[in-house]
């Protein structure tokens, strides 16, 4: 067995389908895009949510409260949790190594539900009052990440 001998498996590669090409090709004239109408002509694409003229589902359902487009979302984390993990310092980083927390890019809030008793420095986003107390309250330090404290 030679490197020159290494052919693909028979039906593997195809020819490409040539329209336009004349009637005989079995594709000419229309080149496969059947007769009049805009989706025959040259330039044409769908925009998202098109349903052919009739009203679009996202019109027609209808809509109620507000959605605040600049909402964040925090990834959270209670004291209990920090209490029950290994090591001293927690950072956003240690916290999606141990798949405490899930979104990489969310920011981190930690909440001050349970107890803490050892000695922590916990570096996230926003703290809670109660979470921020019992932190220090324990010894330990939180820092915030990139603004002023909560």
């Amino acid at each position: 067995m030679n490197l020159s001998d290494l052919r693909p498996p028979v039906g593997a590669n195809k020819k490409r389908k040539r329209v336009g090409r004349g009637p005989g090709s079995g594709n000419g004239v229309t080149a496969g895009r059947g007769e009049k109408g805009q989706k025959s002509r040259s330039g044409y694409s769908r925009k998202r949510g098109f349903e052919g003229g009739q009203m679009p589902l996202i019109r027609r359902v209808p809509k109620r409260g507000f959605h605040n487009p600049f909402r964040v979302e925090y990834e959270t984390v209670n004291v209990s949790r920090l209490a029950e993990l290994e090591g001293d310092e927690f950072t956003p980083e240690s916290l999606l190594a141990s798949n405490v927390v899930r979104k990489r890019t969310a920011p981190v809030k930690i909440l001050g539900d349970g107890e803490i008793s050892r000695k922590v420095t916990v570096s996230a986003h926003k703290f809670s009052k109660s979470a921020k107390e019992k932190i220090e309250a324990a010894g330990g330090k939180a820092i915030v990440i990139g603004g002023e404290a909560a």
